[in-house]
Protein backbone atom coordinates (compact mmCIF):
# COMPACT_ATOMS: atom_id res chain seq x y z
CA UNK A 1 0.00 0.00 0.00
CA UNK A 2 1.45 3.41 -0.96
CA UNK A 3 1.43 6.02 1.88
CA UNK A 4 -0.18 9.39 1.23
CA UNK A 5 2.00 12.12 -0.24
CA UNK A 6 1.77 14.13 2.97
CA UNK A 7 3.50 11.32 4.88
CA UNK A 8 6.21 10.99 2.27
CA UNK A 9 6.89 14.72 2.34
CA UNK A 10 6.99 14.75 6.13
CA UNK A 11 9.50 11.95 6.40
CA UNK A 12 11.76 13.55 3.79
CA UNK A 13 11.93 16.75 5.81
CA UNK A 14 13.14 14.94 8.93
CA UNK A 15 16.90 15.34 9.18
CA UNK A 16 17.55 14.17 12.73
CA UNK A 17 18.51 10.64 13.73
CA UNK A 18 15.02 9.36 14.75
CA UNK A 19 13.47 10.21 11.37
CA UNK A 20 13.26 6.56 10.29
CA UNK A 21 11.61 5.61 13.54
CA UNK A 22 9.13 8.44 13.27
CA UNK A 23 8.39 7.66 9.63
CA UNK A 24 7.73 4.02 10.49
CA UNK A 25 5.39 5.02 13.29
CA UNK A 26 3.47 7.37 11.02
CA UNK A 27 3.18 4.71 8.32
CA UNK A 28 1.95 2.09 10.79
CA UNK A 29 -0.61 4.55 12.14
CA UNK A 30 -1.87 5.14 8.62
CA UNK A 31 -2.09 1.42 7.86
CA UNK A 32 -3.97 0.83 11.10
CA UNK A 33 -6.40 3.60 10.28
CA UNK A 34 -7.16 2.03 6.90
CA UNK A 35 -7.39 -1.60 8.12
CA UNK A 36 -10.63 -3.44 7.47
CA UNK A 37 -13.18 -2.90 10.26
CA UNK A 38 -14.38 -5.92 12.23
CA UNK A 39 -17.19 -7.75 10.44
CA UNK A 40 -20.83 -7.51 11.36
CA UNK A 41 -21.99 -10.90 12.63
CA UNK A 42 -25.36 -12.51 11.93
CA UNK A 43 -25.85 -15.78 13.79
CA UNK A 44 -29.03 -17.57 12.71
CA UNK A 45 -30.00 -20.58 14.80
CA UNK A 46 -32.88 -22.87 13.87
CA UNK A 47 -34.62 -24.93 16.55
CA UNK A 48 -34.78 -28.73 16.13
CA UNK A 49 -33.76 -28.61 12.47
CA UNK A 50 -32.34 -31.97 11.44
CA UNK A 51 -29.07 -32.56 9.59
CA UNK A 52 -30.83 -33.73 6.41
CA UNK A 53 -33.76 -31.27 6.58
CA UNK A 54 -32.27 -28.87 4.00
CA UNK A 55 -32.15 -29.58 0.29
CA UNK A 56 -28.42 -28.85 0.27
CA UNK A 57 -28.03 -31.66 2.83
CA UNK A 58 -30.19 -34.14 0.93
CA UNK A 59 -33.81 -33.41 1.94
CA UNK A 60 -36.27 -35.08 -0.42
CA UNK A 61 -39.54 -33.26 0.38
CA UNK A 62 -38.36 -29.93 1.79
CA UNK A 63 -37.49 -27.00 -0.48
CA UNK A 64 -34.88 -24.50 0.75
CA UNK A 65 -33.67 -22.34 -2.15
CA UNK A 66 -32.39 -19.45 -0.02
CA UNK A 67 -30.38 -21.65 2.32
CA UNK A 68 -29.11 -23.55 -0.70
CA UNK A 69 -27.91 -20.22 -2.09
CA UNK A 70 -26.21 -19.45 1.21
CA UNK A 71 -24.54 -22.88 1.07
CA UNK A 72 -23.17 -22.09 -2.39
CA UNK A 73 -21.63 -18.90 -0.98
CA UNK A 74 -20.33 -20.51 2.21
CA UNK A 75 -18.31 -23.31 3.66
CA UNK A 76 -20.81 -26.13 4.25
CA UNK A 77 -19.83 -28.37 7.15
CA UNK A 78 -20.92 -32.00 6.82
CA UNK A 79 -19.85 -33.10 10.31
CA UNK A 80 -20.89 -30.26 12.61
CA UNK A 81 -22.16 -31.22 16.04
CA UNK A 82 -24.35 -29.69 18.72
CA UNK A 83 -25.55 -30.91 22.10
CA UNK A 84 -28.54 -33.32 21.90
CA UNK A 85 -31.12 -30.78 23.14
CA UNK A 86 -31.63 -27.04 22.81
CA UNK A 87 -30.56 -25.10 25.92
CA UNK A 88 -27.21 -26.88 26.41
CA UNK A 89 -26.23 -26.02 22.83
CA UNK A 90 -27.20 -22.39 23.31
CA UNK A 91 -25.22 -22.13 26.54
CA UNK A 92 -22.17 -23.79 24.97
CA UNK A 93 -22.34 -21.59 21.88
CA UNK A 94 -22.53 -18.36 23.89
CA UNK A 95 -19.70 -19.26 26.31
CA UNK A 96 -17.36 -21.56 24.39
CA UNK A 97 -17.63 -24.07 27.21
CA UNK A 98 -19.05 -27.57 26.96
CA UNK A 99 -22.50 -28.02 28.44
CA UNK A 100 -21.14 -30.71 30.77
CA UNK A 101 -18.55 -28.30 32.15
CA UNK A 102 -21.28 -25.70 32.69
CA UNK A 103 -23.53 -28.29 34.40
CA UNK A 104 -26.16 -27.19 31.87
CA UNK A 105 -27.06 -30.47 30.20
CA UNK A 106 -30.86 -30.16 29.98
CA UNK A 107 -33.38 -27.41 29.35
CA UNK A 108 -34.76 -25.36 32.24
CA UNK A 109 -38.11 -27.12 32.67
CA UNK A 110 -36.39 -30.50 32.63
CA UNK A 111 -34.02 -29.40 35.38
CA UNK A 112 -36.81 -27.97 37.52
CA UNK A 113 -39.04 -31.03 37.13
CA UNK A 114 -36.36 -33.68 37.66
CA UNK A 115 -37.78 -35.32 40.77
CA UNK A 116 -41.40 -35.24 39.62
CA UNK A 117 -40.51 -36.63 36.19
CA UNK A 118 -38.43 -39.42 37.73
CA UNK A 119 -41.33 -40.49 39.96
CA UNK A 120 -43.92 -40.19 37.21
CA UNK A 121 -41.95 -42.17 34.63
CA UNK A 122 -40.35 -44.74 36.92
CA UNK A 123 -36.81 -43.94 35.85
CA UNK A 124 -34.16 -46.40 36.97
CA UNK A 125 -31.63 -43.61 37.51
CA UNK A 126 -31.98 -40.12 38.94
CA UNK A 127 -30.35 -37.53 36.67
CA UNK A 128 -27.91 -35.10 38.31
CA UNK A 129 -29.01 -31.67 39.46
CA UNK A 130 -28.15 -29.13 36.80
CA UNK A 131 -28.21 -25.40 36.18
CA UNK A 132 -31.63 -23.93 35.46
CA UNK A 133 -30.19 -20.55 34.39
CA UNK A 134 -26.98 -19.63 32.58
CA UNK A 135 -24.92 -17.83 35.26
CA UNK A 136 -24.33 -14.17 34.47
CA UNK A 137 -20.76 -14.58 35.69
CA UNK A 138 -19.94 -16.56 32.55
CA UNK A 139 -18.22 -14.56 29.80
CA UNK A 140 -20.68 -14.49 26.93
CA UNK A 141 -20.01 -13.83 23.26
CA UNK A 142 -22.35 -10.83 23.38
CA UNK A 143 -20.46 -9.29 26.28
CA UNK A 144 -17.12 -9.76 24.50
CA UNK A 145 -18.43 -8.18 21.31
CA UNK A 146 -20.05 -5.27 23.11
CA UNK A 147 -16.67 -4.51 24.67
CA UNK A 148 -15.33 -4.35 21.11
CA UNK A 149 -17.89 -1.68 20.19
CA UNK A 150 -20.58 -3.90 18.70
CA UNK A 151 -24.29 -3.28 19.02
CA UNK A 152 -25.55 -6.60 20.38
CA UNK A 153 -29.05 -7.61 19.29
CA UNK A 154 -31.00 -10.68 20.36
CA UNK A 155 -34.19 -11.65 18.51
CA UNK A 156 -36.20 -14.82 19.12
CA UNK A 157 -35.84 -17.81 21.38
CA UNK A 158 -33.67 -17.57 24.50
CA UNK A 159 -34.47 -20.45 26.92
CA UNK A 160 -31.38 -19.86 29.05
CA UNK A 161 -32.93 -18.56 32.23
CA UNK A 162 -35.47 -16.43 34.05
CA UNK A 163 -35.70 -12.63 34.09
CA UNK A 164 -32.53 -12.39 36.18
CA UNK A 165 -30.69 -14.27 33.41
CA UNK A 166 -32.31 -12.65 30.38
CA UNK A 167 -30.31 -11.67 27.27
CA UNK A 168 -29.67 -8.18 28.67
CA UNK A 169 -27.83 -9.68 31.66
CA UNK A 170 -25.49 -11.51 29.28
CA UNK A 171 -24.39 -8.50 27.24
CA UNK A 172 -27.20 -7.91 24.75
CA UNK A 173 -28.28 -4.32 24.23
CA UNK A 174 -31.68 -5.38 22.88
CA UNK A 175 -33.90 -8.39 23.46
CA UNK A 176 -36.97 -9.02 21.32
CA UNK A 177 -38.90 -12.18 22.12
CA UNK A 178 -36.44 -13.92 24.42
CA UNK A 179 -37.95 -15.57 27.51
CA UNK A 180 -37.37 -18.58 29.77
CA UNK A 181 -39.76 -20.65 27.63
CA UNK A 182 -38.56 -22.94 24.89
CA UNK A 183 -41.46 -23.08 22.44
CA UNK A 184 -44.23 -20.62 21.61
CA UNK A 185 -47.88 -21.38 22.22
CA UNK A 186 -48.54 -20.83 18.52
CA UNK A 187 -46.76 -19.58 15.41
CA UNK A 188 -49.84 -17.53 14.50
CA UNK A 189 -50.80 -14.17 15.99
CA UNK A 190 -51.22 -13.38 18.84
CA UNK A 191 -48.61 -16.12 19.60
CA UNK A 192 -50.03 -16.56 23.10
CA UNK A 193 -52.34 -18.78 25.13
CA UNK A 194 -52.33 -21.89 27.28
CA UNK A 195 -53.85 -24.64 25.13
CA UNK A 196 -50.55 -26.32 24.23
CA UNK A 197 -48.78 -25.80 27.56
CA UNK A 198 -49.95 -25.71 31.17
CA UNK A 199 -48.92 -22.10 31.73
CA UNK A 200 -49.89 -19.03 29.70
CA UNK A 201 -47.14 -18.32 27.14
CA UNK A 202 -46.49 -15.26 24.99
CA UNK A 203 -43.74 -13.64 22.92
CA UNK A 204 -42.84 -10.18 24.31
CA UNK A 205 -41.68 -7.14 22.40
CA UNK A 206 -43.63 -7.59 19.15
CA UNK A 207 -46.19 -4.82 19.47
CA UNK A 208 -49.81 -5.16 18.39
CA UNK A 209 -49.64 -7.36 15.32
CA UNK A 210 -52.63 -8.54 13.31
CA UNK A 211 -54.60 -11.72 12.54
CA UNK A 212 -52.79 -14.13 10.25
CA UNK A 213 -49.35 -12.83 11.17
CA UNK A 214 -46.71 -15.57 11.35
CA UNK A 215 -44.09 -15.63 14.10
CA UNK A 216 -41.09 -16.47 11.90
CA UNK A 217 -41.98 -13.55 9.62
CA UNK A 218 -42.47 -11.19 12.54
CA UNK A 219 -39.15 -12.02 14.17
CA UNK A 220 -37.46 -11.26 10.85
CA UNK A 221 -39.31 -7.92 10.66
CA UNK A 222 -37.84 -7.02 14.04
CA UNK A 223 -34.35 -8.17 13.08
CA UNK A 224 -34.33 -6.06 9.90
CA UNK A 225 -35.61 -3.04 11.79
CA UNK A 226 -32.76 -3.38 14.30
CA UNK A 227 -30.17 -3.66 11.54
CA UNK A 228 -31.47 -0.38 10.13
CA UNK A 229 -31.37 1.31 13.53
CA UNK A 230 -27.74 0.36 14.13
CA UNK A 231 -26.56 2.45 11.16
CA UNK A 232 -22.74 2.60 11.01
CA UNK A 233 -21.91 0.70 14.20
CA UNK A 234 -20.74 -2.91 13.82
CA UNK A 235 -23.48 -5.25 15.02
CA UNK A 236 -23.96 -8.77 16.31
CA UNK A 237 -27.44 -10.06 15.44
CA UNK A 238 -28.31 -13.20 17.38
CA UNK A 239 -31.37 -14.35 15.43
CA UNK A 240 -32.67 -17.50 17.11
CA UNK A 241 -35.83 -18.67 15.36
CA UNK A 242 -38.30 -21.01 17.05
CA UNK A 243 -38.89 -22.86 13.78
CA UNK A 244 -39.26 -25.72 13.13
CA UNK A 245 -39.79 -26.72 16.79
CA UNK A 246 -43.24 -27.99 17.71
CA UNK A 247 -46.08 -27.09 17.66
CA UNK A 248 -46.16 -27.96 13.96
CA UNK A 249 -47.81 -24.80 12.62
CA UNK A 250 -47.21 -24.26 8.92
CA UNK A 251 -48.95 -21.71 6.72
CA UNK A 252 -51.97 -23.38 5.13
CA UNK A 253 -50.93 -22.65 1.53
CA UNK A 254 -47.49 -24.13 2.12
CA UNK A 255 -48.92 -27.17 3.90
CA UNK A 256 -51.14 -27.78 0.86
CA UNK A 257 -48.14 -27.36 -1.45
CA UNK A 258 -46.11 -30.02 0.34
CA UNK A 259 -49.11 -32.28 0.81
CA UNK A 260 -49.35 -32.39 -2.99
CA UNK A 261 -45.66 -33.29 -3.22
CA UNK A 262 -45.93 -36.32 -0.94
CA UNK A 263 -45.29 -39.71 -2.49
CA UNK A 264 -44.22 -43.15 -1.29
CA UNK A 265 -40.53 -43.62 -0.69
CA UNK A 266 -39.74 -40.15 0.59
CA UNK A 267 -37.95 -40.03 3.92
CA UNK A 268 -39.69 -36.80 4.84
CA UNK A 269 -43.45 -37.23 5.11
CA UNK A 270 -44.71 -34.31 7.21
CA UNK A 271 -46.13 -31.46 5.05
CA UNK A 272 -46.70 -29.23 8.09
CA UNK A 273 -43.06 -29.52 9.09
CA UNK A 274 -41.97 -28.96 5.48
CA UNK A 275 -44.08 -25.79 5.45
CA UNK A 276 -42.36 -24.50 8.59
CA UNK A 277 -38.95 -25.11 7.02
CA UNK A 278 -40.08 -23.29 3.87
CA UNK A 279 -41.01 -20.25 5.99
CA UNK A 280 -37.69 -20.47 7.81
CA UNK A 281 -35.89 -20.58 4.48
CA UNK A 282 -37.90 -17.64 3.12
CA UNK A 283 -36.95 -15.53 6.11
CA UNK A 284 -33.27 -16.39 5.93
CA UNK A 285 -33.56 -15.17 2.34
CA UNK A 286 -35.12 -11.92 3.58
CA UNK A 287 -32.16 -11.35 5.90
CA UNK A 288 -29.66 -12.01 3.10
CA UNK A 289 -31.48 -9.70 0.69
CA UNK A 290 -31.61 -6.95 3.33
CA UNK A 291 -27.86 -7.19 3.79
CA UNK A 292 -27.48 -6.92 0.01
CA UNK A 293 -29.76 -3.87 -0.22
CA UNK A 294 -27.94 -2.15 2.62
CA UNK A 295 -24.61 -3.00 0.98
CA UNK A 296 -23.57 -4.82 4.12
CA UNK A 297 -23.05 -8.31 2.71
CA UNK A 298 -19.34 -7.85 1.99
CA UNK A 299 -18.66 -6.87 5.59
CA UNK A 300 -20.98 -9.33 7.34
CA UNK A 301 -20.10 -12.80 8.58
CA UNK A 302 -23.21 -15.02 8.40
CA UNK A 303 -23.63 -18.29 10.30
CA UNK A 304 -26.57 -20.66 9.98
CA UNK A 305 -26.90 -23.69 12.26
CA UNK A 306 -29.32 -25.77 14.30
CA UNK A 307 -29.33 -26.38 18.04
CA UNK A 308 -29.74 -30.18 17.86
CA UNK A 309 -30.91 -32.94 15.56
CA UNK A 310 -34.41 -33.18 14.19
CA UNK A 311 -37.26 -34.44 16.36
CA UNK A 312 -38.32 -37.98 15.50
CA UNK A 313 -41.16 -38.03 18.04
CA UNK A 314 -44.82 -37.85 17.06
CA UNK A 315 -46.63 -34.51 16.96
CA UNK A 316 -50.38 -34.50 16.36
CA UNK A 317 -50.16 -38.15 15.40
CA UNK A 318 -47.44 -37.76 12.78
CA UNK A 319 -43.68 -38.24 12.94
CA UNK A 320 -42.07 -34.81 12.84
CA UNK A 321 -39.03 -35.61 10.68
CA UNK A 322 -36.56 -38.29 9.67
CA UNK A 323 -32.83 -37.70 9.93
CA UNK A 324 -31.95 -40.36 7.36
CA UNK A 325 -29.28 -41.56 6.76
CA UNK A 326 -28.45 -40.78 10.37
CA UNK A 327 -29.83 -42.82 13.26
CA UNK A 328 -32.41 -41.54 15.77
CA UNK A 329 -33.01 -37.87 16.60
CA UNK A 330 -33.21 -35.13 19.21
CA UNK A 331 -32.13 -36.18 22.70
CA UNK A 332 -30.10 -39.11 21.43
CA UNK A 333 -26.31 -39.24 21.13
CA UNK A 334 -26.59 -41.19 17.90
CA UNK A 335 -25.71 -39.04 14.90
CA UNK A 336 -29.30 -38.05 14.22
CA UNK A 337 -29.50 -36.36 17.61
CA UNK A 338 -26.29 -34.35 17.52
CA UNK A 339 -25.15 -33.82 13.92
CA UNK A 340 -26.54 -30.57 12.50
CA UNK A 341 -26.30 -28.37 9.40
CA UNK A 342 -23.73 -25.57 9.59
CA UNK A 343 -23.11 -22.91 6.94
CA UNK A 344 -20.58 -20.09 7.39
CA UNK A 345 -20.16 -17.24 4.89
CA UNK A 346 -17.28 -14.85 5.59
CA UNK A 347 -16.68 -12.62 2.55
CA UNK A 348 -13.04 -12.36 1.63
CA UNK A 349 -12.23 -15.42 3.73
CA UNK A 350 -14.41 -18.36 2.73
CA UNK A 351 -14.18 -19.90 -0.73
CA UNK A 352 -17.61 -20.15 -2.32
CA UNK A 353 -19.28 -23.53 -2.43
CA UNK A 354 -16.63 -25.22 -0.31
CA UNK A 355 -17.40 -28.33 1.73
CA UNK A 356 -15.62 -29.19 4.97
CA UNK A 357 -15.69 -32.73 6.37
CA UNK A 358 -13.74 -31.97 9.55
CA UNK A 359 -15.76 -32.67 12.72
CA UNK A 360 -16.54 -29.42 14.58
CA UNK A 361 -18.59 -28.55 17.67
CA UNK A 362 -20.97 -25.73 18.59
CA UNK A 363 -18.46 -24.40 21.15
CA UNK A 364 -16.20 -23.58 18.20
CA UNK A 365 -18.56 -20.84 17.04
CA UNK A 366 -17.83 -18.78 20.17
CA UNK A 367 -14.09 -18.89 19.55
CA UNK A 368 -14.44 -18.33 15.81
CA UNK A 369 -16.69 -15.30 16.05
CA UNK A 370 -14.69 -13.76 18.88
CA UNK A 371 -11.47 -14.09 16.86
CA UNK A 372 -13.10 -12.67 13.73
CA UNK A 373 -14.14 -9.61 15.76
CA UNK A 374 -10.70 -9.23 17.32
CA UNK A 375 -12.05 -9.95 20.80
CA UNK A 376 -9.58 -11.61 23.18
CA UNK A 377 -10.81 -14.86 24.74
CA UNK A 378 -9.83 -16.70 27.87
CA UNK A 379 -7.64 -19.79 27.81
CA UNK A 380 -9.09 -23.19 28.62
CA UNK A 381 -12.17 -22.88 26.41
CA UNK A 382 -13.64 -26.01 24.86
CA UNK A 383 -14.06 -24.33 21.48
CA UNK A 384 -11.46 -23.95 18.75
CA UNK A 385 -11.34 -21.25 16.09
CA UNK A 386 -12.66 -22.42 12.72
CA UNK A 387 -11.00 -19.55 10.83
CA UNK A 388 -8.30 -21.87 9.42
CA UNK A 389 -11.05 -24.12 8.05
CA UNK A 390 -12.92 -21.15 6.63
CA UNK A 391 -9.81 -20.22 4.65
CA UNK A 392 -8.90 -23.79 3.73
CA UNK A 393 -11.63 -26.40 4.46
CA UNK A 394 -9.06 -29.19 4.22
CA UNK A 395 -6.99 -27.83 7.12
CA UNK A 396 -6.72 -30.03 10.23
CA UNK A 397 -7.93 -28.89 13.63
CA UNK A 398 -5.65 -29.50 16.65
CA UNK A 399 -8.21 -31.63 18.47
CA UNK A 400 -8.20 -35.36 19.05
CA UNK A 401 -11.71 -36.03 20.31
CA UNK A 402 -15.26 -34.70 20.57
CA UNK A 403 -17.34 -35.47 23.66
CA UNK A 404 -21.06 -35.55 24.39
CA UNK A 405 -22.91 -35.98 27.66
CA UNK A 406 -26.62 -36.37 28.26
CA UNK A 407 -27.19 -37.88 31.73
CA UNK A 408 -30.97 -37.57 31.35
CA UNK A 409 -33.95 -39.38 29.89
CA UNK A 410 -35.69 -38.51 26.64
CA UNK A 411 -38.05 -40.49 24.37
CA UNK A 412 -35.03 -41.41 22.22
CA UNK A 413 -32.55 -42.33 24.97
CA UNK A 414 -31.61 -43.29 28.50
CA UNK A 415 -28.70 -41.48 30.22
CA UNK A 416 -25.58 -41.71 28.04
CA UNK A 417 -22.18 -40.23 27.20
CA UNK A 418 -20.24 -40.49 23.95
CA UNK A 419 -16.82 -39.80 22.48
CA UNK A 420 -15.76 -39.46 18.85
CA UNK A 421 -12.08 -39.98 18.09
CA UNK A 422 -11.24 -39.86 14.41
CA UNK A 423 -13.95 -41.88 12.72
CA UNK A 424 -14.56 -44.05 15.78
CA UNK A 425 -17.43 -43.32 18.11
CA UNK A 426 -18.27 -44.96 21.43
CA UNK A 427 -21.47 -44.56 23.45
CA UNK A 428 -21.60 -45.52 27.13
CA UNK A 429 -25.04 -46.03 28.69
CA UNK A 430 -25.39 -45.51 32.42
CA UNK A 431 -28.34 -47.78 33.22
CA UNK A 432 -26.45 -51.01 32.50
CA UNK A 433 -22.95 -49.67 31.68
CA UNK A 434 -23.00 -51.26 28.22
CA UNK A 435 -21.03 -49.60 25.40
CA UNK A 436 -21.53 -49.42 21.65
CA UNK A 437 -18.78 -48.81 19.10
CA UNK A 438 -19.24 -47.54 15.54
CA UNK A 439 -17.00 -46.80 12.57
CA UNK A 440 -18.57 -43.62 11.17
CA UNK A 441 -16.40 -43.65 8.05
CA UNK A 442 -18.04 -46.86 6.84
CA UNK A 443 -21.23 -46.82 8.90
CA UNK A 444 -22.61 -43.27 9.38
CA UNK A 445 -26.02 -44.82 10.13
CA UNK A 446 -24.54 -46.57 13.20
CA UNK A 447 -26.16 -49.85 12.21
CA UNK A 448 -23.34 -52.21 13.23
CA UNK A 449 -22.10 -52.22 16.83
CA UNK A 450 -18.44 -53.32 16.84
CA UNK A 451 -17.86 -53.25 20.61
CA UNK A 452 -17.74 -57.04 21.00
CA UNK A 453 -15.54 -57.46 17.91
CA UNK A 454 -13.04 -54.76 18.94
CA UNK A 455 -12.90 -54.84 22.76
CA UNK A 456 -9.47 -53.18 22.99
CA UNK A 457 -10.55 -50.14 20.98
CA UNK A 458 -13.80 -49.94 22.94
CA UNK A 459 -11.91 -50.07 26.23
CA UNK A 460 -9.47 -47.37 25.12
CA UNK A 461 -12.28 -45.01 24.11
CA UNK A 462 -14.22 -45.73 27.27
CA UNK A 463 -11.21 -44.85 29.40
CA UNK A 464 -10.78 -41.60 27.45
CA UNK A 465 -14.47 -40.74 27.87
CA UNK A 466 -14.40 -41.38 31.61
CA UNK A 467 -11.24 -39.28 32.00
CA UNK A 468 -12.93 -36.40 30.17
CA UNK A 469 -16.00 -36.57 32.40
CA UNK A 470 -13.75 -36.35 35.44
CA UNK A 471 -11.78 -33.47 33.90
CA UNK A 472 -14.86 -31.29 33.27
CA UNK A 473 -16.73 -32.35 36.42
CA UNK A 474 -19.65 -33.79 34.47
CA UNK A 475 -22.71 -34.56 36.57
CA UNK A 476 -23.63 -38.24 36.68
CA UNK A 477 -26.95 -40.02 37.25
CA UNK A 478 -27.35 -42.07 40.41
CA UNK A 479 -29.53 -45.07 41.34
CA UNK A 480 -32.93 -44.14 42.71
Amino acid sequence: MTPPACLVQLTRRLTTFPRRLLASALLLAHLASTAAPPPNIVLILADDLGWSDLACYGADLHQTPHLDRLARESVRFTQAYAMPVCSPTRAALLTGQHAARLQFTIWREGALNRDADAAKNGWKLLPPRTQTDLPVAETSLARLLRQRGYATLHVGKWHLGDADHAPQTHGFDVNVGGTHWGAPESYFWPFSGHHTFQEFRYVPGLGLGHPGEYLTDRLTDEALRLIDEVRDQPFFLNLWYHSPHTPIDGKSNLVAHFQARLKPGLHHQNPGYAAMIASLDENVGRVLRHLDRRRLSRQTLVVFASDNGGTTNLSRGRKVTDNYPLRSGKGSLYEGGIRVPLLIRYPGITPQGAVCHTPVLCTDLFTTLAEAAGAPTETGLDGLSLLPLLKDPTSPLPRESLFFHYPHYYPTTTPVSAVRQGDWKLLEYFEDQHVELYDLAHDPSESRDLASEMPDRAAQLRTRLQAWRHEVGAGLPTPR
